[in-house]
């Protein structure tokens, strides 16, 4: 792994309207994860989804940078760097939310997901020289942590009961989320598609014995026509193409910036389940939208710069 380009300076990213765009349209692309999950997991295990997930759009995205003439081969001396990411940005979180959600209720594992942004912002203002702590980023992260506990509500109240080590793997997880992006930061000077490829394919690697220990091969390939429409869909939209996106954020706007995601994600998929599911919008969840939006203005800054 190398370090960040030299010809980097040392002042803290910020973010441009487009970064906004991109973070918005991730954050959508996620929350509507969840539609495709939910379909998939009914027929396909938890860890065997994963893999499928993982290995369709690595597969994927090998051909997109054939099509578009990158080369994959500058990823190989990185090898190292990418197994990492891999076991940091998704064997780790992905096992631990897995179980932890095995005893807590998804009100819960959302606000400890969305603490991603603060143990990234921890993270990052002890190792990098660009993203030191403000009071305006600390500010908004508690903000957005905030508006999300109050979005989930009354799910929040009834999930608080579970045990501590499921608490703790959420917390896990999200610690898991932030160390990668202390690693997907050192690996910015590549594309971000050859960088999600690489980080895809070395996750598929790493799943592959994973599942076969753990599920066997028996039932693998055994769902029906609509699951694996979801898992595709999974796989190219929320995976891929999400992943490009994700790490071209990393690389324009930093790691604390492109952490705030998670702090999106739950607010992106109330509201396609309002538009596709007819599902009705609550006050409580209004409220909690606003004090997000609070939370991403104050991170932002510049709006209170001008008032």
């Amino acid at each position: 792994m190398t370090a960040p380009p030299a010809a980097c300076n040392t002042a803290a990213p910020s973010m441009r309207l487009r970064d906004w765009a991109m973070l918005l349209l991730l954050g959508a692309i996620w929350g509507g994860s969840f539609f495709f999950a939910r379909i998939a997991v009914a027929e396909i295990h938890p860890l065997a989804l994963v893999l499928f997930r993982v290995a369709i759009a690595g597969a994927a995205l090998h051909l997109y940078l054939v099509a578009r003439g990158i080369s994959f081969a500058v990823a190989l001396p990185h090898a190292a760097g990418f197994l990492l990411l891999a076991v940091l940005n998704n064997v780790i979180p992905f096992s631990l939310i897995f179980a932890g959600q095995t005893e807590l209720g998804a009100g819960l594992a959302s606000v400890l997901n969305a603490t991603t942004p603060f143990w990234t912002a921890l993270l990052a203002s002890r190792l990098t020289a660009d993203e030191k702590l403000s009071w305006n980023k600390v500010a908004g992260i508690l903000l957005g942590i905030a508006g999300t506990a109050v979005m989930i509500g009354p799910d929040l109240v009834s999930g608080l009961g579970g045990p501590l080590w499921a608490k703790l793997a959420l917390v896990g997880a999200s610690v898991s989320y932030a160390f990668a992006l202390m690693v997907a930061k050192r690996l910015r000077a590549m594309p971000p598609a050859v960088v999600a490829t690489a980080q895809l394919t070395a996750s598929t690697a790493v799943m592959v014995p994973v599942v076969l220990l753990a599920t066997g091969m028996d039932g693998l390939f055994s769902a029906g026509a609509p699951v694996w429409a979801a898992v595709v869909a999974l796989a190219l939209i929320s995976t891929a193409f999400a992943y490009i996106l994700y790490f071209g954020l990393v690389a324009s706007a930093g790691a604390t910036n492109a952490s705030l995601v998670t702090l999106i994600v739950p607010v992106s998929a109330i509201l396609l389940g309002v538009a596709f599911l007819g599902e009705r919008l609550e006050p409580v969840e209004l409220a909690g939208m606003a004090l997000i939006a609070a939370g991403l203005v104050t991170i932002d800054g510049r709006l209170l710069r001008r008032l």
